[in-house]
């Protein structure tokens, strides 16, 4: 009885929140459209005609579009199966002012941070000389979108978040002179006052913290007026895309970072947010397996500036980027081999992420080994995946056993059949959750990072990752993917085809929209 009426105040509290008018706003626009448009196709036969031609134009704007073919398909389908709705819905995505503006904005701000992020082309040779193709994606990560190599950089693996957490706070309270912290989701608990209270100590110190977390935390985490809550507390904060009661698809484009500097010295990136559940003080899908990595000389600068940029999208005053630069190290530590901070965003014209990814999967001689929450793939990757283990090349892929989101893991399902066929072995860990986002090859290549196998993380949101080749770290991090492959279980050919036929059909159709998941 208790249980019950506690749901109740809950769904309660939700429904008269400011989330929950929200939520109605929202759902009342898109209803209002849905209706009106119906009514137009009813009705208003001129105006129907009108929009048929339309129709067919947007239809063949679309074919002859440069976007990625699956998110072309479910425009099709969309403009197909309803006429009016879909094509009207297609014109206002395509024709939005802040979605125009913002790719403007980031692009000036890159111009901006141009001059601190050049490339040292000693670096570029000496990487061409030790393995070709990873100078080339040095080149196109540098030439094309402004993200250098660096030496000289110290790697630390975590490969849970509980041993993040514990040397990232112990770096947090040597901070002197800066902290830049930007999170997908940050939750209040042990792990976020315990954070929050060195955050505090600092800003009393005189220690310049910045703060900044996606705005869909607002919706159920954290209060909508949080920002000014830290802001009394010396902490500046930022909100990236606060959800609004208005459609935009600019709020489609999520915050998936997960970035922390100290003073230009230290630098923390990979899968694990701000909530107890990462740290395993709080269990939810059972024992929760992330993974983060930590940076210690030249490449921090990059993170410093991938924030940044972030930081000043709604800026208006000019930034001091040479206050927060990384004092560069003068002599070359070989033995450190190469680091490769780079960041994606849904506006930059590249899919760096996937491409980090292709350019692993396509270079590997001997094994390429994958951590992944999600498996919700494009023609592309899954050409790629197939391919290279036909050719004989040992690819892993580990999954959740226990699933955050049951209809992505019912989605990630439908390519098990294809991948297993082509030799591409999938497990899933048996203790919980899988929250980790790692590629690991041939005993030299690496990269962690914050960008899922997923449409979202590959396409939609703002990601992060470290591309990390020759470096001791790697032998830790295909260390740690053997011990959780002990843990896990092999999917057969027979598993696959004896799943429940609820979880068969709801895959299938939820492949349709699956660039919309």
């Amino acid at each position: 009885m208790k249980t019950t009426e506690k749901a109740r105040n809950r769904l309660f509290r939700i429904i008269f929140s400011r989330t929950g008018l929200v939520i109605f706003l929202l759902l009342l626009q898109i209803g209002l459209f849905a209706v009106s448009m119906q009514a137009l196709q009813e009705y208003m036969f001129f105006i129907h005609g009108a929009l048929t031609v339309l129709g067919v134009v947007v239809l063949i704007w679309i074919i002859n579009s440069e976007e990625n073919p699956a998110f072309k398909l479910t425009w099709i389908l969309c403009v197909m199966a309803f006429p009016v709705v879909g094509t009207l819905f297609f014109v206002y995505v395509k024709t939005q002012f802040g979605v125009r503006w913002m790719g403007k904005r980031l692009a000036a701000l890159k111009i901006e941070e141009d001059e601190y992020m050049k490339q040292d082309m000693e670096v570029i040779r000496a990487l061409r000389t030790s393995k070709p193709a990873n100078a080339n994606l040095a080149y196109y990560l540098s030439h094309q979108l402004g993200f250098p190599t660096y030496r000289n950089t110290a790697l630390t693996y975590f490969p849970l978040g509980d041993e993040q957490f514990e040397i990232m706070t112990a770096e947090l309270k040597k901070a002197c002179k800066f902290i830049f912290m930007e999170y997908f989701i940050v939750s209040k608990g042990y792990m976020w006052d315990t954070i929050l209270n060195i955050l505090r100590e600092k800003a009393g110190q005189g220690v310049e913290v910045r703060f900044m977390y996606d705005g869909m935390c607002s919706i159920s985490m954290l209060p909508y007026n949080y920002p000014d809550e830290l802001e009394k507390m010396g902490i500046k904060c930022k909100v990236v895309s606060p959800v609004k009661p208005f459609l935009s698809t600019i709020q489609n484009n999520r915050d998936h970072r997960k970035i922390c500097v100290i003073d230009g010295k230290v630098g923390f990136t990979g899968g694990t947010n701000i909530g107890d559940e990462y740290i395993n003080r709080k269990e939810r899908f059972g024992h929760w397996k992330d993974t983060a990595v930590m940076l210690k000389g030249d490449a921090v600068q990059s993170l410093t500036m991938i924030f940044l940029q972030m930081w000043n999208v709604d800026g208006k005053r000019p930034e001091a980027y040479a206050k927060y630069l990384t004092e560069k190290q003068p002599v070359l530590k070989r033995e450190l081999g190469y680091a490769l901070p780079y960041a994606d965003s849904p506006f930059d014209g590249e899919n760096v992420g996937e491409e980090v990814y292709f350019h692993i999967l396509n270079h590997s001689k001997k094994y390429v080994h994958i951590m992944t929450p999600y498996l919700i793939l494009d023609h592309e990757m899954i050409a790629t995946l197939t391919r290279t283990a036909k050719s004989g090349i040992e690819v892993i892929i580990i999954m959740p056993h226990i699933p955050d989101k049951w209809y992505a893991f019912a989605l990630a399902k439908t390519y098990y059949k294809e991948l297993i066929r082509s030799g591409v072995q999938i497990y899933e860990y048996m203790p919980g959750f899988i929250h980790a986002k790692v590629f690991v090859s041939d005993n030299d290549t690496a990269t962690v990072g914050t960008i899922n196998l997923d449409y979202r993380s590959l396409y939609l949101n703002y990601e992060c990752g470290l591309f990390i080749y020759h470096n001791p770290v790697i032998d830790k991090i295909e260390r740690d993917f053997q011990q959780t492959l002990a843990k896990c279980h092999k999917i057969t050919l027979l598993e696959v085809k004896e799943r429940s036929m609820f979880t068969k059909i709801t895959g299938q159709v939820l492949r349709l929209i699956a660039p919309l998941m």
